[in-house]
């Protein structure tokens, strides 16, 4: 093939897609497809997050959203390139009714075997930047003028009472905070509610050893991106400072110290009735729109086991623990072997204490520099920034691959992670560590999207294990606790000064049973997970994430977690959907399989 053969055949390919949509031939588009293909839209033409597998799922959203969407004006992005495995990508751009948009094909022997839309902007609510950026003074003399500081006295002093917010966001991490600064681009009024004394306590609050496990490249917060001397690896505070910094940067409404702890919504006038307990004071607030950011996975899950309350030490949850400064010569069992129970075993090992780890199922580890090596460096890391791929172009690159591909994909780069760190998992094996990669070997990141645990990114902790310096108990559960330790399955018993129990968390709809209602929650249904029918992510197979960033099955009210790369990615498109309704658009939403395998509009 000629370099400019690739170019030719997706102009071809373009024009010709074009056409047929102007046209209303389904029979035509479909015929550009492989027979087994996948389009993912992004709110472009579904107003929602979908991914259609094969030719039926895509004919039925064309026949659905095409009337409505109109999409047109396809332009060529770039220059189109073919890997070695003769799969043609490009992206182009194009508009819709509404909206301008992005799209990424990859192209196999002339035909379609991904397709993947987003949209951008709406046209008219384009956000104020660049040349579009406020003035920020008026120049020349006015009588009566009031300062910038003055308004946002003026606006913090009426918010949530003689004025309400259009969207309430519950939860003030980097969740909540990237969707308030997005709104706030958008001119939609938004508040954020956080129930901890200051932005950014979320981190504060955790063990003061942790340091984020994902790299600087992968967690700028959208506007704002660290500056180019940031560590690679962020500690907890740090994040907490920039967070507490972004707020006042981006000029958020942001209520510290205030917990949300009822809501209602109320059908025949649109809107929701939210109980805030406000640094003392309770609050109504009436926001048309309720969005729970407050992380990817519920409350605490804190075991319960015979003779718990016999033990004489200390004993909490991992999001309880602070630091191992406290347990110096102290005998301490950690009960679990996921990221927290690494991290809390290293630190309380570098403190001093005798550590005991009990493992009770199989967990999958990756060393954090072989994973960048494997998996994000190409998109994430100075060598893609030299290479002209921003952090927005890495972003729309990774979410242009559906998660079906994505599964197979990583199960050949973790045969190659596996031989590259043979002679570490072997020591891992031999150390009695029970390790998996996934089900069905598609390891860590797949384990992330379908259950959000399961896993640990290794920084260190797993050397500890290796060589004894970490003690390890592991295929055993725990049987009942004593005055002075507790007993295992095996018939084993640990005597213990400190028990942590780093067991996870429960899945986010918890939070929606406690805010709102078990009704409501269960109306929605299960948050998080691709319906793999793996462990903790139950069928049927849906192809998102279930509820995350798209219309639930409760009216005007959304959900929106992850890490910062998601945070910063789908906060955008969270915040289109909602500045939208603002506006009066019409939204008809097509999700066949996230809405409960039917169709739905809004």
């Amino acid at each position: 093939m000629t370099d400019t053969e690739p170019s030719q055949q997706v102009t071809r390919w373009l024009a010709t897609f074009a056409e047929r949509l102007a046209a209303a031939d389904h029979a035509g588009t479909l015929a550009l497809f492989e027979p087994h293909c996948y389009w993912r839209d992004l709110v472009a033409l579904t107003w929602s997050l979908v991914t259609l597998e094969g030719k039926p799922e895509v004919e039925r959203m064309l026949e659905r959203c095409l009337p409505a969407s109109v999409p047109a004006s396809f332009s060529l992005e770039g220059e189109p390139r073919t890997d070695a495995a003769g799969v043609t990508e490009a992206w182009f751009r194009f508009e819709t009714r509404v909206a301008v948009c992005r799209g990424h094909l990859r192209l196999r022997d002339g035909l379609c075997w991904t397709l993947f839309t987003c949209m951008l902007e709406l046209k008219g609510f384009e956000e104020k930047r660049g040349a579009l950026r406020a003035k920020g003074v008026q120049h020349g003399a006015v009588s009566g003028r009031k300062t910038w500081s003055d308004d946002r006295r003026e606006a913090a002093a009426t918010l949530g009472s003689e004025v309400q917010p259009y969207c309430l966001i519950i939860g003030g991490g980097q969740g909540g905070v990237t969707l308030a600064a997005r709104l706030k681009m958008l001119n939609v009024p938004a508040l954020v509610v956080d129930r901890h004394p200051s932005p950014g306590d979320a981190w504060r609050e955790r063990y003061k050893s942790l340091c984020l496990h994902d790299p600087v490249w992968n967690i700028h917060l959208p506007y704002l991106p660290f500056p180019d001397h940031w560590p690679v690896f962020t500690p907890k505070d740090k994040m907490a400072d920039w967070i507490e910094a972004y707020v006042s940067i981006m000029e958020l409404d942001y209520w510290s110290a205030s917990a949300a702890t009822a809501a209602r919504y109320d059908d025949e006038r649109g809107e929701w009735t939210v109980t805030v307990e406000r640094q003392g004071e309770t609050v109504i607030l009436k926001p048309k729109h309720l969005v729970v950011a407050t992380g990817m996975s519920g409350p605490p899950a804190v075991p319960h086991y015979r003779g718990q309350e016999a033990f004489a030490g200390l004993a909490h949850h991992s999001s309880a623990y602070r630091s191992g400064e406290a347990f110096k010569g102290k005998r301490c069992v950690v009960i679990g072997s996921n990221n927290s129970a690494h991290d809390i075993c290293a630190d309380l090992w570098e403190h001093g204490a005798d550590v005991t780890m009990v493992q009770r199922s199989s967990t999958t580890v990756v060393r954090a520099e072989t994973l960048r090596s494997f998996l994000s460096s190409k998109l994430y890391s100075e060598e893609a920034l030299a290479a002209g791929i921003t952090t927005d172009k890495a972003d729309f690159t990774y979410a242009s691959r559906p998660y079906a591909v994505m599964a197979e994909a990583q199960k050949a780069v973790y045969i190659d992670i596996r031989k590259h760190d043979s002679g570490f998992y072997d020591a891992l094996e031999r150390a009695g560590f029970l390790l998996d990669f996934g089900e069905d070997d598609t390891g860590l990141s797949m384990k992330y999207l379908r259950r959000g645990s399961g896993y640990y990114i290794d920084v260190g902790a797993s050397e500890l294990i290796i060589d004894g310096r970490v003690k390890l108990k592991s295929g055993v559960q725990v049987e009942r606790l004593a005055r002075d330790g507790l007993t295992l399955s095996d018939g084993s018993f640990l005597a213990a000064d400190l028990i942590v129990y780093a067991t996870g968390f429960d899945p986010m709809e918890r939070w929606l049973e406690q805010l709102i209602s078990p009704a409501v929650a269960a109306k929605v249904g299960h948050v998080w997970g691709l319906g793999s029918d793996t462990r903790r992510d139950p069928g049927p197979w849906l192809g998102e994430l279930r509820n995350m960033w798209k219309p639930t099955r409760q009216d005007a009210l959304w959900m929106h977690g992850g890490n910062l790369h998601q945070a910063r990615f789908y906060s955008k498109l969270l915040a289109l959907q909602l500045k939208a309704r603002l506006e009066g658009l019409e939204t008809p939403v097509h999700d066949p399989r996230g809405l409960g395998s039917s169709y739905q509009e809004h």
